[in-house]
């Protein structure tokens, strides 16, 4: 046998409603490391493929949102099994994607796998903490419970490709949302081959869709969508922000705008309640007897 080989290259494509096509366009864009060398052909998302990622997402909001607190929990804890598989993959591709030393990539990915064990675990109890029951005067019981907005379409982060990405979608499908992500235009592969794990995951097909290509060409008819109901801000910068903050306005979307963030540490509870309803429920005691107890 020959001691030489060709290298099998990997193609790369979209992740949308459970599936892997390529961009509708037929478009590719190069995709470099950090140093400029040449690392892959990511698919160049067109405004369809964006449009057919929000329909996508609705049709899988009402099973997702729909399921127990506790399943969700179990398919999140899912996908970081399936992470801790492929652990050095990843550890490659962000090594690749952010420039950083094969240690400090590792732990990257370690920090992302144990981000969606923490995203897992409050699952069923984000509700104990903004919701119960509310004193109210009279024979009424009153009762807060949070819902999930909707779809959310989520602007990756751009430098922090991998753990910022977890970051801000584990929470988003955590809570009961369906999520659209626009990876970051220059580090897309992270995205791309995380798609494949939550394929893997038991993860609904439709639950998270994941885009790649120019983040504006992307966001922009994400925001203006009738259909979308939030739109996380994260990877825009401030001109960015402000265009789709306006186009989002026409639907009144939950908007998070950008902040600084440093993805490393504790996320907290932050990111589970920006897209989130509280429902409050009004329901009768019965007659208040002379006692003044009720059934």
């Amino acid at each position: 046998m020959s001691d030489t080989r060709l290298s099998v290259l990997k193609t790369y494509k979209l992740y949308v409603g459970g599936k892997f096509p390529r961009s509708e366009s037929g478009r590719v864009y190069e995709v470099s490391d950090s140093k400029g060398k040449w690392l892959a052909n990511a698919p160049l998302s067109s405004r369809k493929d964006a449009r057919d990622a929000v329909v996508a997402a609705r049709k899988a909001f009402g099973a997702w949102s729909g399921a127990t607190a506790y399943n969700r929990g179990q398919v999140l804890y899912r996908v970081a099994e399936m992470l801790e598989g492929r652990r050095d993959q990843f550890a490659r591709e962000v090594a690749d994607a952010e420039g950083l030393s094969k240690s400090k990539a590792a732990a990257v990915v370690d920090a992302a796998i144990d981000r969606w064990v923490w995203y897992a675990g409050w699952t069923d109890k984000i509700a104990q903490v903004v919701g119960g029951g509310n004193p109210v005067a009279g024979p009424f019981f009153n009762l807060s419970s949070p819902e999930p907005t909707g779809v959310v379409a989520i602007v990756a982060p751009q430098e922090s490709s991998f753990l910022g990405l977890v970051s801000v979608l584990a929470p988003v499908i955590a809570t009961g949302n369906t999520a659209i992500v626009v990876a970051s235009e220059n580090s897309p592969l992270p995205a791309l081959s995380l798609a494949e794990v939550l394929a893997t995951s038991d993860v609904p097909g439709g639950v998270v869709n994941v885009l790649s290509g120019r983040t504006a060409e992307i966001a922009t008819p994400l925001a203006a969508h009738q259909d979308v109901n939030a739109i996380d801000l994260a990877g825009a910068d401030e001109v960015l922000a402000k265009e789709l903050e306006i186009a989002a306005a026409d639907n009144l979307k939950r908007v998070l705008r950008p902040q600084p963030v440093d993805y490393a540490e504790t996320p907290g509870t932050d990111r589970l309640t920006a897209f989130l309803e509280t429902k409050t429920v009004w329901h009768p005691t019965g007659s208040l007897g002379a006692s003044g107890s009720s059934y």
